[in-house]
């Protein structure tokens, strides 16, 4: 049957026709989100108390930790220092293991850039792609591909920048904490890839790189979840997990209304579960950086080491650094080494078949056992098949 646009129509009027007043609930809702960043934005040492004793309610709580400066604060970048930098940046992509398919296998593929410093040479070029097949790909998870993922963007930054002289400043797509979900410690593996992240962070850290992980369009509302903090009264912080102060009041919004073009904000410390597990300088850290221009504001989220924070200087390139690279790509900012190295790592659906063939083909010739595709994958391809 098609889809009954008839229904789908009606559900779609009935959402316009309660637009307005969501509307007017929500502006209330960020009326209130801006009165309580502005009392509360010089007291950072009460709601650190504060956020403590929510944490020993609620120990998955995750908030923005206030530091030394205002909640509110639109801070200019320091002066950069003149010195080359050199900036390095990967992304990964999947082919992930296919049940209905004649052959069982997966690909983790990652792409790096270089931008060696003060170098007058095209950008460097990286591709390292790991192919698993049969019973290595039997237990795949999506969990687990995109925990192979993300450990083998930053293994091969960290390799890269053993070959180029300081300052390095190193970049990954989305948050800089490894992989994690609720599910992440049932995943098999995962201890042990955390383990050696850690020990690929404390590297990076020993050779003096700047890493971060660039987070466009967030969505954690670590800051707002610090406000409902902030109004939850004393003898209701044991509820902290059930308190929402401001629902549908986004980090966002709040910092464009905060952030004039081309400053960041306070640095936050993050409060979460990773806590017990990134410690002292590769404790995770933030602040967001409005990348776009007066009256289009953009805001991102910039995650980062503590021993990134401690370094104003480091933090200040950073900055420049990443304002440089998102005013390369125009009117829709985003740094653009990220983008080439999305480029590289990303897997195309006819590079895909071409590895599907080439493995049948070489196991016909080589006398191995080659399944056939399933019935439900088989009427899927029936040519001038809808779906149903």
């Amino acid at each position: 049957m098609p889809l009954n646009f008839q229904q789908v129509y009606e559900r779609i009027r009935e959402i316009g026709q309660g637009a307005q007043a969501r509307r007017e609930t929500l502006n209330a809702l960020r009326e209130h989100a801006l009165h309580l960043l502005d009392a509360w934005a010089d007291k950072g040492e009460a709601l650190r108390d504060k956020v403590e004793r929510a944490r020993q309610a609620d120990p998955f709580l995750r908030c923005a930790i206030p530091l030394a400066e205002r909640l509110d604060a639109s801070l200019d970048p320091g002066p950069a220092a003149q010195s080359p930098v050199t900036l390095l940046a990967a992304d990964g992509s999947q082919i992930t293991p296919d049940r209905h398919a004649a052959i069982l296998f997966g690909l983790i593929n990652v792409g790096a850039i270089v931008f060696p410093g003060g170098a007058e040479a095209a950008p460097l070029v990286f591709t390292d792609s790991s192919l698993s097949y049969a019973e290595e790909v039997a237990n795949w998870t999506d969990g687990l591909v995109a925990l192979r993922r993300d450990l083998a963007e930053r293994r091969m930054l960290l390799d890269l920048s053993k070959d180029h002289p300081a300052p390095v400043i190193t970049l990954t797509d989305g948050p800089l904490q490894l992989w994690e979900s609720h599910e992440s410690d049932a995943v098999f593996g995962y201890e042990k890839a955390l383990a050696e992240y850690l020990d690929v962070l404390a590297q990076l850290q020993k050779r003096g790189v700047t890493t971060a992980g660039y987070v466009d369009k967030p969505s954690s509302n670590l800051l707002v979840r610090l406000l409902d903090v902030a109004a939850t009264p004393e003898n209701e912080l044991k509820d902290i997990h059930d308190k929402q102060h401001l629902p549908g009041v986004t980090d966002r919004w709040l910092f464009e209304q905060v952030l004039r073009p081309q400053t960041r904000s306070a640095v936050f410390a993050l409060q979460a579960r990773s806590r017990a597990v990134y410690k002292d300088s590769l404790a995770l850290h933030f602040f967001y950086l409005n990348v776009g221009r007066v009256h289009h504001p953009v805001v991102v989220r910039v995650e980062v080491p503590r021993w990134v924070v401690e370094d104003a200087e480091k933090l200040d390139r950073l900055c420049a650094v990443l304002l440089g690279q998102c005013a390369v790509m125009g009117a829709k900012p985003y740094p653009y080494i990220l983008h080439r190295a999305h480029e590289v790592a990303v897997v195309k659906l006819e590079e895909k078949q071409q590895i599907a063939q080439m493995l049948e083909l070489e196991l016909r010739r080589a006398g191995g056992e080659v399944d056939e595709i399933s019935g439900k994958q088989s009427a899927k391809d029936r040519p001038g098949r809808g779906k149903r």
